[in-house]
């Protein structure tokens, strides 16, 4: 089996888009929300038995519902809010992709690269038409009911690609789930900025990507 790296796999939120910390910043302030109170709920939220949030990233509940729970949990902390449409007003900072991003995923493919998109979901909010040309696969993990860093959905999307998951590289702004991708044998890369990515990426694949 040949490990010569072929395929290039990215997160979404916070990599192809501006970081999750600037969208949640401007929801919390636009909601009357302080950061201290919204991480309290979503520490609550993650560390539960059956966490809310890893069950609508599974797609085992739906967004509406996820918005009910959310907007309960704030409501309990003396901070209630509308919940229909949270999601889409606490994503609206992430519709604008970053060209950069975009443009090196559409040259990695046209240098002979496989891409694919993989990415934790909280409902359908994807510019898809954004990104038209740039990806051979796209993985959003409430439709293939498996969540980062879960080591059979870095599988899962490896055996899209037709290749094995040594073959792969990920990119991803969260640490964890660049860990759980090289478990399965991935080659990790944390996402902070595009310059030191590309540089990184050049280095892997061999390859000019700018």
């Amino acid at each position: 089996m040949s490990t010569e790296l072929r395929g290039l796999i990215v997160d979404w939120g916070g990599v192809l888009t501006a970081p999750l910390d600037e969208a949640i910043t401007r929801w919390v302030g636009a909601e009357g929300i302080d950061m201290e109170t919204y991480g309290a709920v979503m520490v609550e939220l993650v560390r539960e038995e059956k966490s809310p949030i890893h069950s609508l990233e599974r797609g085992e509940i739906g967004p509406a519902e996820f918005e009910q729970v959310l907007a309960e949990r704030f409501r309990q902390q003396g901070r209630p809010i509308v919940a229909d449409g949270i999601l889409a007003r606490m994503l609206e900072g992430l519709q604008v992709l970053s060209e950069d991003m975009v443009g090196l995923l559409r040259r990695a493919r046209a240098a002979g690269l496989r891409t694919a998109l993989l990415s934790n979901s909280w409902g359908e909010h994807y510019p898809e038409h954004l990104w038209i040309g740039a990806f051979d696969q796209v993985v959003i993990s409430g439709r293939v009911g498996m969540r980062k860093p879960e080591p059979e959905i870095f599988r899962h999307t490896a055996r899209l690609l037709d290749l094995e998951p040594e073959q792969c590289v990920f990119v991803d702004d969260l640490r964890p789930n660049v860990v759980g991708a090289a478990r399965v044998g991935m080659v990790g890369v944390h996402f902070t900025a595009y310059q030191e990515t590309v540089d990184e990426l050049e280095i892997l694949f061999g390859l000019d990507l700018r």
